[in-house]
């Protein structure tokens, strides 16, 4: 995990903002980031580092949102086949698991 994405997360929960991390668990196949990865999201949306190169983020982004409200954390799954990859314009399948947790 980075420490300036840690050290972001920590800056805007000294400013009072809820805060999540999402974390790459693991991949299977193609994936744009290896596990570990990890993005540091606050109660507006602003994100600090990144879990899969732009084509999850939004919904990670969503969940992340959720999890502040709740402090429930969540494990996300996203995949697409290799047939389906094409279709979207990716060069291969892949599966990433992440995991959701708020800053407390």
């Amino acid at each position: 995990m980075s420490d300036d994405i840690l050290e972001q997360a920590a800056r805007w929960r000294g400013e009072g903002r809820r805060v999540a991390l999402a974390t790459v668990v693991a991949t299977w196949g193609s994936s744009p980031r290896p596990v570990g990865s990890t993005m540091a999201v606050d109660e507006a949306g602003a994100m600090a580092g990144s879990v899969s190169g732009g084509c999850i983020e939004g919904a990670v982004v969503h969940e992340a949102q959720k999890t502040m409200e709740d402090s429930e954390p969540r494990l996300l799954s996203f995949g697409v086949t290799d047939e389906m990859a094409w279709e979207v314009g990716l060069a291969c399948g892949g599966k990433v698991q992440v995991y959701v947790e708020a800053v407390e």
